[in-house]
């Protein structure tokens, strides 16, 4: 699931990436700014209920990942497995909030984002495994943006992202728009994936680097 202002097209790298590690990927679009968060999950749940696959796993990065939690909350279809948030600001988003107080500019915040922000964390079933994968790369409009918190990915602080109910969480050194097409990323992915678990220590750093020496490429 993408984010703000993008559409599906966007996970191009990370299919590839993850088809060659085993997955059947699936990539779900859907009007980030003029539909409100009750019909995006609405139409989540229906593409999730149309997937013919013994065993769903969900991956949203920004907006798509509270549209993640959103859906799990209010239902859950047998099949779920694991689910991986990317960048996504489970405990709000002081950019948008900015923008949203700005004459003219609310309405690019999007209805979707705007309706996250008027209600609590919703509650997920405890025994669902949740990943959360932050940014520390401050690269990104947000930077110009004042007040948002360090450390940040350029868009969302590495705060905003935080999840109680989270089973685990990594911070890798990407910006926001980065964990689309990252290595790092993706490895973590595929980590949580199949075992509930982010790579930390030793085998994060290796990732990282990895993750540092494409983007001098």
């Amino acid at each position: 699931m993408h984010g703000l202002w993008m559409h599906g097209i966007v996970f191009f790298r990370q299919r590839q990436a993850l088809a060659r590690r085993g997955f059947a990927v699936r990539t779900f679009s859907y009007p980030s700014v003029r539909q409100g968060l009750a019909a995006n999950t609405a139409a989540l749940d229906r593409f999730v209920t149309s997937l013919d696959a013994p065993r769903i796993h969900l991956v949203g990065h920004s907006l798509g990942g509270l549209l993640v939690l959103n859906a799990l909350s209010q239902h859950r279809d047998p099949r779920l497995g694991r689910a991986v948030l990317m960048g996504a600001p489970c405990c709000g988003s002081h950019c948008a909030r900015t923008l949203a107080r700005s004459l003219g500019l609310s309405a690019i915040v999007g209805r979707s984002m705007l309706d996250w922000a008027s209600q609590d964390i919703p509650h997920i079933p405890e025994d669902f495994e949740v990943g959360v994968i932050s940014g520390d790369r401050s690269v990104g409009t947000g930077r110009f943006l004042p007040g948002l918190p360090r450390p940040n990915d350029g868009i969302v602080a590495v705060e905003e992202t935080r999840l109680a109910q989270a089973t685990d969480s990594v911070t890798l050194h990407v910006a926001h728009s980065e964990m689309l097409f990252s290595t790092a990323c993706i490895d973590q992915i595929v980590a949580f994936l199949g075992s509930g678990h982010f790579l930390h220590g030793t085998a994060a750093r290796a990732a990282d680097a990895a993750a540092d020496a494409a983007r001098r490429r």
